[in-house]
């Protein structure tokens, strides 16, 4: 089969790559659609060691497996957990000691015409949602996983640094919570997507430090954790929804002083998501600014590298 293998930082399309075959509880999919994300772009410049398949954000039709799973169009979480460990046992499996990550962490990913992932892991679709909506399933999911870990009320002042495309999805999602958001980024057209959906915007000068209760950091790079950082009040929340390739540099005595909590996000729930997508309370659609066949993989990841490109998808038939 055709996948982009990464290897050494080096990304190829090969077409000699066996169609996996799964073992006892996990399924066999075809892969229909693919999103790259930061994560991905991350990993080619060497974030984590990661040699394989890249890609974690997919639509695919199950071939192999369980009677109610075969011919229907599924998502899958990404956390292979092992099920016995401490985490597992205790309901955390994203944090299993043993957990294979999809397209990351020793198992291959959706950038290829098959994947196999545990059953447990596959979510179906709804009917109404469409095959490029429900790509975005994954980074809905880790979207809302914000506010698995932080109680978010319409009295708090929220902040979101970043306009790409979590950024976006994330504006989305805390919007839903009522609360008193403003999203600031760099460019004025992206913002413009959340302006149209009511969404309050700026850019970085327009912050009062010391004035939001809770700041989110979704640009994945130095400048905008101080950005979300100094924008706190004593005893904010500082979440962090970024991979960050280098080292980050914090002012350690500062956050003790402030007594400021800061917590790292990752993957989240896919069922709320993907009700989100099925009720139309959150728009993807236009995120997608390019659209590429497997076989011009290459060429989809120098489009996702652009400065300012959003969604980059991957068609595998």
């Amino acid at each position: 089969m055709k996948a982009l293998w990464l290897e050494n930082k080096e990304l190829q399309l090969k077409t000699d790559i066996p169609i996996p075959q799964p073992p006892k509880g996990e399924a066999l999919v075809k892969v229909v659609r693919a999103g790259i994300c930061n994560t991905d772009l991350e990993l080619l410049k060497g974030y984590y060691p990661y040699a394989g398949i890249l890609g974690h954000e997919f639509v695919g039709i199950v071939e192999k497996g369980s009677e109610h799973l075969i011919n229907k169009r599924v998502v899958g979480e990404i956390n292979a957990a092992c099920g016995y460990c401490r985490f597992c046992l205790r309901g955390e499996p994203t944090h299993c000691e043993n957990r294979t990550v999809l397209g990351i962490v020793n198992r291959n990913g959706a950038f290829a015409e098959y994947l196999c992932l545990p059953e447990k892991n596959l979510h179906l679709v709804p009917e109404n949602v469409s095959t490029d909506a429900a790509t975005f399933t994954e980074p809905i999911a880790a979207a809302l996983e914000i506010q698995e870990q932080v109680k978010i009320i319409p009295d708090d002042r929220v902040l979101v640094v970043g306009d790409g495309k979590l950024g976006q999805l994330i504006a989305q999602t805390l919007a839903l919570t009522g609360c008193d958001l403003l999203v600031v980024g760099r460019h004025k057209d992206k913002l413009a997507n959340l302006e149209n959906r009511g969404i309050k915007t700026g850019l970085v000068d327009d912050i009062k430090d010391r004035s939001f209760d809770i700041s989110v950091d979704c640009t994945g790079n130095p400048e905008g954790f101080a950005t979300a950082r100094r924008a706190l009040r004593p005893r904010g929340k500082l979440v962090l929804k970024s991979t960050y390739a280098g080292d980050l540099s914090v002012d350690m005595s500062s956050l003790v002083v402030d007594e400021i909590t800061l917590i790292g996000s990752r993957c989240g729930p896919f069922s709320p998501a993907l009700e989100l997508l099925a009720k139309n309370q959150i728009d993807v659609t236009y995120l997608i600014q390019a659209d590429y066949p497997l076989s011009e993989g290459l060429a989809a990841f120098a489009k996702a590298q652009t400065k300012g490109v959003l969604k980059v998808l991957l068609e595998m038939n």
